[in-house]
């Protein structure tokens, strides 16, 4: 039987591995093995990351409808409930975006809230 030779499968593994790794300071994107670590906490990191974004925007928009309730005389917990009591189904993205740009809308959601 022949022998396999893997020199050109190695050389791509090892190129695709330090692509990825480019732009990393110093032996991290000039060394395989360096960068093979670093490259693979990275993706770890980064998928960690796509979870967490989700959590800290969650927390941002509870923070804009807390500030903007406080200043229309509720807290974000009556609001919320309020606004489920009366049926009106708006999303804390939308809530958030309204506290910042439309003030004299979210205004009229919070009494709608106060009512329920």
């Amino acid at each position: 039987m022949a022998r396999i030779k893997r020199a050109v499968n190695a050389h791509k593994k090892r190129r695709k591995m330090l692509k990825l790794a480019k732009g990393y300071w110093g032996s991290k994107s000039k060394q395989y093995r360096a960068a093979s670590e670093q490259v693979r906490r990275s993706l770890r990191y980064a998928y960690t990351g796509r979870k967490l974004r989700k959590r800290d925007f969650r927390r941002l928009w509870i923070t804009r409808i807390n500030a903007a309730a406080r200043i229309n005389g509720l807290s974000y917990s009556r609001m919320i409930n309020g606004l489920k009591k009366s049926g009106v189904e708006v999303n804390r993205k939308m809530l958030a975006d309204m506290a910042v740009n439309d003030a004299g809308a979210f205004a009229e959601l919070a009494q709608i809230a106060k009512n329920a």
